[in-house]
């Protein structure tokens, strides 16, 4: 079904173009208008199928786990850098993108699934928290390449306090809703 729908904005987009093309003084509007909706019809019929896809028990269940195991992945490894005192120049750089990279995607591409487990506010306050120590961790990453550990370190225990906020609202959703 979903092909279907990707077909008919593809077939609405370039009918439209079609329709305009036909004549550069007069638009065929009756074929244009026609192109258009079925482009409409196809972006609806796509975005239903998408949403309930994303709203599949197996999809939420799936996410669920995502989001708990990336989360205290990322918080255990920021415990282990800062405590390892190894927060200096490409030896750091080369920590945060071996160790929190993939996990911090992970949780990223699983996110929307909160909306639907949690509840709207739920995820704002969690991606308010986790999109705060994520900007921590670029801001260490560039502050350690430009040579100012000093600020990185600040930064550094300022992203490990984010995380952890996410992490506990996010342990605390899945406790209300169990």
């Amino acid at each position: 079904m979903k092909n279907i729908g990707y077909f008919l904005v593809a077939a609405g987009f370039l009918g439209g173009a079609f329709a305009t093309s036909l004549d550069v003084q007069n638009v065929n509007w009756t074929l244009y208008t026609g192109m258009a909706g079925a482009a409409i019809i196809g972006l609806i019929i796509y975005k239903r199928q998408v949403g309930a896809l994303a709203r599949s028990e197996e999809v939420l269940e799936l996410n669920r786990v995502e989001l708990r195991e990336s989360i205290a992945n990322v918080v255990h490894d920021l415990d282990e850098i800062v405590g390892d005192g190894l927060t200096q120049g490409a030896v750091l750089r080369d920590r945060i993108d071996l160790k929190l990279r993939e996990d911090l995607r992970r949780f990223a591409d699983a996110r929307e699934s909160m909306v639907h487990l949690f509840g709207l506010q739920t995820y704002a306050d969690i991606m308010s928290n986790f999109a705060a120590g994520e900007r921590y961790i670029n801001r260490v990453w560039s502050a350690s390449a430009d040579g100012y550990d000093e600020e990185a370190n600040v930064y550094l225990k300022k992203a490990a306090a984010q995380f952890v906020l996410a992490k506990e609202q996010l342990v605390k959703a899945a406790e209300a809703i169990v």
